[in-house]
């Protein structure tokens, strides 16, 4: 069970970057406007990819048995479905925005979250950014 578990954890880490290497290396086709419909399709796919890969990460540990979500002052309990739904809800409060605490992180849980935070920053600054990059070589 461990090595199914520690192998899912390692397929969510790898699709989450290379998620994010297509985000920075996608170019719009030419003649198109730089900021498409493709664009923020892609966008929102890479969304979806990084909040399912840290929840990924978030029920692998918690089926390990290392406690990551604390609701209010319990340990995250219930029926897998509820830990599922938590798990899903609680990254993707973290990623797209500081969290509403009604989920915390604790121990390892808290690095995580710190990161997962990072890259729901970096996300849409990359997208502005190859969005901008992009409009600057059409002007060339």
């Amino acid at each position: 069970m461990n090595w199914l578990l520690s192998t899912a954890l390692i397929i969510a880490t790898v699709g989450t970057i290379v998620s994010l290497l297509m985000l920075l290396r996608y170019r719009p086709v030419r003649g198109t406007y730089s900021v498409s419909l493709r664009h923020f399709t892609l966008l929102l796919l890479v969304y979806i990819t990084v909040i399912l890969s840290f929840s990924n990460l978030y029920l692998g540990l918690e089926m390990l048995g290392i406690a990551v979500l604390k609701e209010g002052n319990s340990h995250v309990e219930g029926t897998v479905n509820h830990l599922i739904e938590d798990i899903v809800y609680f990254s993707a409060v973290t990623l797209l925005s500081v969290g509403y605490g009604d989920l915390v992180p604790v121990g390892i849980g808290r690095i995580i979250a710190m990161v997962q935070a990072l890259f729901g920053y970096l996300l849409p600054a990359a997208f502005v950014v190859t969005s901008v990059l992009q409009v600057a070589k059409k002007e060339e």
